[in-house]
């Protein structure tokens, strides 16, 4: 497994659990009245919504180094494509100069 692949796993993973710890709490804070239940039926719905609301700032925060390290990897990786591009580009160049 590439190095890009891992980094972009382990900021995933570590997302799904923020995500997963805040589910947790909400429910939690929800069963014991702390948090309102929602409307009727909805408190399934309302707990995932409040988690995401939750988990979406604290992850931005707590994997701000993991997101760096991916973006590096990434904008590496496009660097290294476009290089590679602009070396087919020139041998294509040389070649119909060469046979023209």
């Amino acid at each position: 497994m590439s190095a890009k692949s891992s980094a972009a796993l382990k900021y995933t993973g570590m997302r799904v659990a923020v995500f997963a710890g805040c589910f947790v709490v909400v429910a939690v804070l929800v069963q014991f009245g702390i948090l309102p239940k929602g409307l009727g039926d909805s408190n399934f719905i309302w707990v995932v919504l409040l988690a995401l609301v939750l988990s979406a700032p604290l992850s931005f925060i707590l994997l701000r180094k993991q997101r760096d390290a991916m973006s590096e990897q990434i904008v590496h990786k496009v660097d290294r494509a476009k290089a590679r591009l602009e070396a087919n580009r020139t041998q294509e160049d040389g070649v119909r100069d060469g046979a023209a």
